[in-house]
């Protein structure tokens, strides 16, 4: 995690240097969560 915000978190991949605004929600719709995987080119499970 880089910094926390009002109601998101940025989080970095060390590895590509890539970010993602997460938000701070009990929960996140798949299509959300497939789109923050992709953008820190984390791999989808199933």
């Amino acid at each position: 995690m880089k910094r926390q915000g009002r109601s998101h978190s940025l989080y970095v991949n060390p590895m590509t240097g890539h970010m993602e605004a997460i938000p701070r929600h009990s929960e996140i719709p798949d299509r959300l969560a497939r789109k923050i995987c992709k953008g820190l080119s984390v791999p989808l499970k199933g």
